[in-house]
């Protein structure tokens, strides 16, 4: 064997021996989950940006509801329809913000004092049950993620949150979380809810109806088999005294 073929020889051995080591793949399994992380956190950005005067017309979060129901009700169709923000009674945009986030004009889509009074719960009962989201947060969820309880999902939930308040102004994050959030089995956004429960438009809700629309919001199919319910009336009326100090976007 002549030095040039012993070269080579000893140069293949070598790299046969570093793509065995534990170490390399490693490396390589991190170095690619990282980039498709990366790939992944940009393609949800450009999905905010598109929607930024582009209007969603579906969500993550409705068709995963869609494919459950349609297990047992085949041919299911969701109730979805979209209106601009105008179109909205200022009661509801009153109600929602004074029901779910109250420091929504303030914060920068999290609140790090709610998300560890979360984790604090979090730790007593030893698993996720409490998220301390905001309304930006909440959307980030319907928009992109499911409603299945776990930190990374809630980490991936607060980077989309940030996303959002950097491209979207708080006039458009209210409209497009009141056109998507649920409202009842199958039920999406303020007019198709406004419709379901009280046969008007969504510009028509009264101060009541909209405090008890925003009352329902935590378990929004829960409160639609019980409508009655007297946690729903007493949350109701106490949504109906504070919402008229919340300040909207304009």
């Amino acid at each position: 064997m002549n030095a040039m073929a012993r070269r080579k020889a000893v140069k293949a051995e070598r790299k046969r021996q570093f793509s065995l080591n534990p170490l390399v793949w490693l490396w390589r399994i991190f170095f690619w989950g990282f980039c498709a992380v990366v790939l992944l956190q940009l393609w949800y950005l450009v999905q905010i940006a598109v929607w930024t005067h582009v209007n969603p017309s579906s969500t993550s979060f409705m068709q995963t509801r869609l494919a459950e129901i349609r297990e047992t009700e085949p041919g299911f169709q969701l109730k979805h329809e979209w209106v601009p923000y105008d179109k909205i009674s200022l009661n509801l945009k009153r109600a929602v913000i004074a029901a779910e986030d109250s420091g929504f004009m303030t914060h920068k889509g999290v609140e790090m004092e709610a998300i560890e009074l979360a984790i604090k719960r979090n730790a007593r009962r030893g698993r996720v049950t409490h998220g301390g989201s905001t309304i930006t947060q909440q959307l980030a969820k319907n928009l992109f993620l499911t409603s299945k309880r776990s930190y990374i999902r809630k980490g991936q939930e607060l980077v989309i949150a940030l996303m959002i308040e950097a491209l979207w102004d708080k006039r458009r994050i209210l409209e497009v979380y009141l056109n998507v959030v649920e409202w009842g089995n199958g039920v999406y956004g303020a007019q198709a809810a406004s419709r379901h429960h009280f046969g008007v438009n969504a510009a028509q809700l009264s101060s009541y109806q909209a405090a008890r629309m925003a009352g329902m919001l935590p378990a929004p199919r829960y409160f639609d088999k019980r409508r009655n319910f007297p946690f729903l009336a007493r949350k109701t009326g106490t949504l109906q005294k504070r919402m008229f100090q919340v300040v909207v976007p304009k």
